[in-house]
Formats: C-alpha cells, structure tokens, sequence
C-alpha cells in the first residue's frame, strides 16, 4: 500500500468542507500549537464556547469574515499508516475551476452535502468535473447529520441517489462511498459515532487510511520534459551537456534506450545526474539532469521519452477542455497550448459537443463554451506536439489553453479524455 494518499474536498456552499478538514487536521493531532491558540482565540471573540475547527482552513481574514472560502488550499497530515496531501477546494459555483485544479492529481475525492439538502446541482456538477479527471474513487461525506437527527433513512436515501449518479458518470461498483458525518461534533470523522450505530462502513479516516490507490506513476511509460540544457563550457567541464528537468512518469536508469521528441531521435541515457551525486535510476517526481550518448540538438520543451512506448506525435488534438475564462470559447479563437515545458501557437478548429452535467446529456456543435462548460474540441497546433491520451497517461496527458493577449489561463486540457457516453439533447 502506498504510504501517500492524494485527496481532494469539494461540495456546496456551506455544506461544512473547512469545519471537515479542520477536524482531520485536529483529531489527528496535526495543528500547531499557535494555530490552535489563534483558532481558540478567535473563536472566543466570536461568542463560541467550542472551537471553530473551519478557521483552521480559512486562512484570510476577509475570507473568514464573509464566512466563505475562495482558493485551493493544500494541507499536510499524516497518521501511522498514512500521509495525505489535502486539496480544499471552494464550493461556490464561479470557483468551479479550481475544483479542476484541486483535483487534477488526486487519487480520491471528498465530496460533501448537507443531510438537509441532500444532493443539489452542485453536487452533480462537481461529481462530473470528478469523473472527467479521472478521479478513481469518490466518498460522498454526507455532513450534519446531527441536524437530522442521525436519520438513517435521510442517510440511504441521498446515498442511492448519489450513487445511481456517480454510476452514470461511469465510476465503477465499489468505487463510491457514503460515510453519515457530523464535521462540527466529529461523528464518524475519525472515531466511530455512537448515534449511528446502523451505520456498519469505516470511518472517514478508516476508509483514506486503507483505500487502494491507483498504479504507482513509477511503473507507467518513461517521460521527461527539458526544462533547461546545462552546458557549463568550463575547465573542469568543457564538453558537459545536460538536460535538466523532472520525470514526469516512469523511470529512467543509464543504459536505457530514449527517444528525443519532436526530434524523434534516438538515444541513449548515460549518465543521471544531481547536486547531490550520480543516480542508478530516477523515478517519477525526482528533479535529475539526463546525459545522453549522442550530441543531439535539444532545447527546453523537447521530451526525452521511453523509446519502446513513446508518446503521439501529432499537431491535430482532440481533447476535452474545462473552460475556466469569463470570455466564451468559440471556433476559429487563436490560443496558445501549453504541454509540459512547450508554448505553442493553436486555433480551436471545431467545437464538438459540450456536456450539460446536471441532465447528463451532451449537445453536438455548440455555438460556444461559456466559464465553468466542459466539452470536446478540436485544435491544430503550429508545431508537432508529444502528447500522451489522459485516459491512459494522466500525468502526461493534460495541458493548458492561455490567452496569447496577456497569458492568462482560460482552459484545463484533456487529450481524448472521451466525455461520458449520454444520451445526446
């Protein structure tokens, strides 16, 4: 079992995800001492006789004035058998792109709802983002339950409509949880309640603590975007040529056999370079400098990639776009694509079907893409492009689409990444 659990928190407004983190953050005893002062402190001053565990997340003052929480926030904790890297991701329905950054690494994803709501538009708008990035498993954190008095049939209720939800998407049996949670009182968040006791499932922890994630990103396909070429040209170094950067997936060991791309050379790794000495291999996520056999002509963007299992080389992309600007997407708009370490020029050739996450159903030939709209496009680049089918290479699959007037992100790109297969409006 890895020892590094990726997780994500989303939901509606006011469904409880900071008082939710606060309180994993809190009962596994990962908060500072001054922080939980502060927190004790300004709890008090707001006429609380328990402490407020959301402003442990809320880290703004404006923020916690307005009683909203507006950014991806990323946490740490751990327990003995696991560390967790937390994305807290704003409920709001304007801040859905950040649920799309939030949750583009996660292995599993929290989403919340109030008992007393059940699940809403939000909910099944953020359930989609989930499926379309390929987020492998979800937990339906059904919140307040207390304020229903720990019904179980409120409970069973929101969990088979949830989950009849979920298996639209796609998200396979056993692959979504619903847990009955009190944030504020701590009912099932990590110790088990006593007021649901027809409630036989982990507790929230329990299930983060012993969940399988997905294939380690070590084992996939070898894939290293250049980030810089070091070429010292000292005495000690007059001949020195290497390409820094850090391994998107894979691993890479001397001896092993590249391909250069868009060159489409061929190669092979000599030597592994790092500040701290020479390496016998490099994993995905280690930062290393790559020398090769060959002076081949390499710049920052290239890919040095498993010669046996390389990439596509192509400057037509099919992809799925998550539009994140006020401005709306049409055909003919001239972009930039950003994948990996490489900018290049693109038009939207064709926008292909757009997907309406609260009927499930897709529509063809949309006028436009509006902010927060998923759908599918076609885009032709001015150069040739080593990208990866998201489906199968998450890591190495996504890329952005920027604003060439004054660099702003106005899309999260999925190569492929097929929509799920609905009834078309």
């Amino acid at each position: 079992m890895s020892d590094l659990l990726r997780l994500a928190t989303a939901g509606s407004v006011d469904d409880g995800k900071s008082t939710l983190v606060g309180r994993l953050l809190y009962d596994t005893k990962s908060v500072l001492a001054d922080q939980l002062d502060a927190v004790h402190r300004a709890s008090v001053d707001k006429g609380l006789t328990t402490p407020d565990l959301s402003l442990l997340v809320d880290g703004l003052r404006s923020e916690r004035e307005q009683g909203i929480t507006i950014d991806v926030a990323y946490r740490y904790f751990a327990t003995d058998r696991r560390s967790f890297v937390l994305a807290d991701t704003p409920g709001h329905v304007q801040y859905t792109r950040n649920t799309v950054t939030g949750a583009s690494t996660a292995e599993l994803a929290i989403l919340l709802v109030d008992a007393r709501k059940g699940v809403v538009e939000q909910t099944k708008r953020h359930a989609a983002v989930l499926a379309l990035l390929g987020v492998p498993r979800l937990v339906l954190a059904v919140n307040k339950i207390d304020l229903v008095n720990y019904d179980e049939g409120t409970f069973e209720v929101i969990a088979k409509e949830f989950t009849h939800h979920a298996t639209t998407l796609g998200y396979p049996f056993g692959t979504v949880l619903a847990i009955p949670v009190s944030a504020l009182r701590g009912d099932n968040v990590v110790g088990r309640s006593p007021h649901t006791p027809w409630y036989v499932g982990p507790t929230l922890l329990e299930h983060l603590e012993n969940v399988p994630v997905e294939p380690d990103p070590h084992e996939a396909p070898f894939r290293f975007p250049v980030q810089y070429v070091i070429r010292p040209r000292t005495p000690e170094h007059p001949d020195y040529r290497g390409y820094a950067g850090q391994v998107n997936a894979g691993t890479i060991r001397p001896g092993d056999e590249v391909v250069v791309l868009p060159a489409g050379v061929r190669t092979t790794v000599t030597k592994i370079d790092t500040p701290d000495g020479e390496l016998s291999e490099a994993a995905a996520g280690r930062s290393v400098t790559l020398l090769l056999a060959d002076d081949i002509d390499i710049s920052r963007g290239d890919v040095i990639a498993s010669a046996t299992e390389p990439p596509e080389l192509t400057d037509e992309l099919g992809a799925t776009l998550a539009w994140l600007a006020d401005k709306p997407l049409r055909p003919g708009a001239r972009v930039l694509v950003k994948s990996g370490a490489r900018t290049v020029q693109a038009v939207v050739t064709e926008l292909r079907t757009r997907f309406d996450e609260q009927k499930l159903s897709t529509q063809d030939n949309p006028a436009t893409l509006t902010l927060n709209e998923i759908g599918q496009v076609s885009l032709r680049t001015a150069e040739p492009l080593p990208v990866d089918n998201y489906t199968s290479h998450g890591r190495t699959g996504a890329f952005l689409v920027i604003d060439p007037a004054d660099g702003t992100t106005l899309a999260a790109g999925l190569v492929g990444a097929p929509l799920p297969l609905l009834d078309k409006d």
